[in-house]
Order: C-alpha cells, then sequence, then structure tokens
C-alpha cells in the first residue's frame, strides 16, 4: 500500500504538542518495518535524520510561498495520488483522495472562544468541519474530543477512532546535580519552584495560577511559566505587576529539548489547570520525570493523568493554591503521586500509537 502522509508541521523549528505528535508518530510509523510504501510530502528539506536513523521513507519535498496545504499539496494529490493521505496535524486539502485520514486535535476554540482571534475561529471551525466530514476516517486523542465531535458535528462514533499519543523517550528523570544545577543557573532558578510548561494562551488558566501562587505566600518559592507567548498573554503580566509578585514570577520563554528533562525534574511540583486539553502532553512529561502534578479535574486532563496527579477545579483559586501547597509540603503525598506517575505513563507509547494508527490507515485503504 503506498500511503502519503502530510509531514510538513513536524518539520517546524520549534514544535509544539500537534507538531511534536506529527514527528514522533511519523517516525514510530516508519520503525514499524511494515510492507507499505510511506511518501512524506515536506515543505521544506528535512534536517538529516529527522525522522529516525534507520528510516527510508520516500520525500517529496515542495517548497511553496503561500497556501501549501491548499494549493501546492493540493496539485500533488491530483497529479500522483496515494492509496491512503494522512494527515496527522493539519488540514485536509482541497483536493485529496476519497481514502484519507486526518488526526483531529481539539475543540478548545469551541469551548474558549475568546482565547483566539476571529480570524482564528473562523479557520477553525470551517477547517474542522471540513476534516470531520471529508475525511474517510478520523483520529482523535482522547475520548473528550470523541465527545465533542459527536455533540458539535454530529460525526458518526463509528467514523472515529481515538488513539491515544505517547510521549518523548528522551525524557527521563534527571538526579545528576551538576546538570540539575547547570539548568537552574541558565534560567536564574535560585529557589524551588513551581514549573508550569505550555503556550502562555488563556485557556491555560494562568492568570489563576499567579492568583494561586500569590496567596501561597512563600518568599522561597518561584513560580516558572515556561512556554512562547502566544495570543492574549499579556493580562499574565499585568496579573504579576498587579499583585507584586516581581522577579517570584519567571518566563523562561521556549524551554529547548535538550533542557526539559531537567527542567521537569528540578521543580518541586508541575501545575497544569488548563481549563481545557484535547490531550495535555505536560503532565505525561513531568509524570515520566519524576515530578508530581496538580491538574484541572475537566476536559481531557483526568483521562491523561489517571490517578497520578492531584486534580482540582480550574476555576476555584484557593482549592488550587491549596493543592500546591498541599504536594509542596505533604512528603507521603509526593511520594504516592511519583511513584503512580511512573506507572501511569506506562499506559502510553508512540508504538502502541504508530501501531493502532496503521492499523487504521490499513483499513481505510482496503475499504
Amino acid at each position: 500500500m503506498f500511503i502519503g502522509i502530510d509531514a510538513s508541521r513536524a518539520l517546524r523549528a520549534r514544535r509544539t504538542g500537534t507538531e511534536n505528535y506529527s514527528l514522533q508518530l511519523i517516525r514510530h510509523l516508519l520503525a514499524l518495518g511494515s510492507e507499505h510504501t510511506f511518501r512524506l510530502y515536506c515543505d521544506r528539506v528535512p534536517p538529516d535524520r529527522v525522522f529516525g536513523s534507520e528510516a527510508t521513507p520516500e520525500l517529496r519535498v515542495m517548497p511553496f510561498p503561500r497556501l501549501w496545504t491548499h494549493a501546492r499539496l493540493s496539485w500533488e494529490m491530483v497529479r500522483q495520488p496515494p492509496d491512503v493521505l494522512f494527515i496527522p496535524a493539519h488540514v485536509l486539502p482541497l483536493h485529496h483522495p476519497r481514502r484519507s485520514v486526518v488526526t483531529i486535535h481539539d475543540l478548545g476554540y469551541l469551548r474558549y472562544p475568546e482565547a483566539h482571534t476571529r480570524r482564528q475561529r473562523t479557520y477553525l471551525r470551517w477547517s474542522t468541519g471540513w476534516n470531520a466530514h471529508q475525511s474517510a476516517h478520523l483520529l482523535l486523542d482522547s475520548e473528550t474530543t470523541k465527545s465533542d465531535l459527536v455533540a458539535r458535528y454530529r460525526v458518526p462514533p463509528e467514523k472515529m477512532t481515538v488513539v491515544y499519543p505517547g510521549w518523548d523517550e528522551t525524557l527521563r528523570p534527571l538526579t545528576d546535580a551538576a546538570a540539575l544545577a547547570a539548568v537552574r543557573a541558565r534560567y536564574g532558578l535560585d529557589r524551588p519552584y513551581i514549573l508550569h510548561v505550555g503556550t502562555l494562551q488563556p485557556r491555560k488558566n494562568l492568570v489563576r495560577l499567579v492568583e494561586a501562587f500569590a496567596r501561597m505566600r512563600d518568599a522561597d518559592l518561584r513560580l516558572v511559566l515556561a512556554g512562547k507567548k502566544g495570543w492574549l498573554a499579556e493580562p499574565i503580566y499585568r496579573k504579576v505587576e498587579e499583585l507584586r509578585l516581581g522577579d517570584a514570577v519567571r518566563f523562561p520563554g521556549y524551554v529547548e529539548d535538550a533542557d526539559l528533562s531537567a527542567l521537569l525534574s528540578g521543580a518541586a511540583c508541575f501545575a497544569f489547570p488548563s481549563l481545557y486539553e484535547g490531550f495535555g502532553f505536560p503532565v505525561l512529561e513531568a509524570q515520566v520525570c519524576g515530578t508530581p502534578v496538580v491538574a484541572s479535574n475537566i476536559s481531557s486532563v483526568p483521562e491523561v493523568a489517571g490517578d497520578a496527579a492531584l486534580l482540582v477545579d480550574p476555576h476555584d483559586t484557593e482549592a488550587l493554591a491549596a493543592a500546591l501547597a498541599r504536594v509542596l509540603h505533604d512528603g507521603a503525598l509526593r511520594t504516592d503521586l511519583i511513584e503512580e506517575g511512573f506507572a501511569n505513563v506506562q499506559r502510553f507509547s508512540w508504538r502502541r500509537c504508530a501501531e493502532q494508527t496503521l492499523a487504521v490507515l490499513e483499513s481505510v485503504g482496503r475499504g
């Protein structure tokens, strides 16, 4: 079978959740060593061995100045369509094979429209509806997203398969004191810290996290909000100024992959009070690194965190502050959360994700 994959999002220099999903899933699909032929459609020349040291897929590099998906990739689908087209992290081109599979990661723009510009909302509504109704089959990261699609777009359940993503296997608990100290020094972290990793945007609920941190009144503690600045991030900075937290809240920006294990492992606690997630990769990343997690009890977060996080109502600032304080000061709870976190992450793997994804692609290809 000739399987074509849109690899454009996997080649972004600074990848966030869906782009990492694309890269990791492509790597593990190729590593399965199946009898199928994979062709990767790229909008730029990929870095050497980015898809794995032993991977030898067909590459179709197609630079194009604008509208790469709907113009250039569409033309490729007209010219030489694959048996099955897989779109792991974007939208189906206007011209596509009848046998096309798309992953839809979340419908956060419907739950929290204020977190997006009007233009983004318009495009996301169109692209999600287009993917939902034009594809032969949909992959979802969680049961939450599947339920949202049934309710909002009336997609038949039999047209969808939930396939859980995995976690970055380069992450690990780091205990080397020198390595931890080097990363702390690089990010200016001279005190114990609560960590959040993710794009700074409204649905991450970071204004409320800052308020909860302020209520803890611990002068020896820092709050680190790591991630690139997103849409409507300014209220977070204003809240820090309003509460006169000054240097107690740090904004280190995007964290490079090489530093992530150390930054997570060195944290006293990982805070993830998100108002909506299609999956919630950072929860697993913290658990992999042996960091106790406080997270929201809504959307897909409980589905991902399992029993290995202290879950709270993300709208309740007092409850969030109390949960953070409890994890910081209750040694037995910390130990339980860390051990349960190590067990929880075993439910997720990229190899399993790739195997289940390939089974869907094969089924669609035979249909």
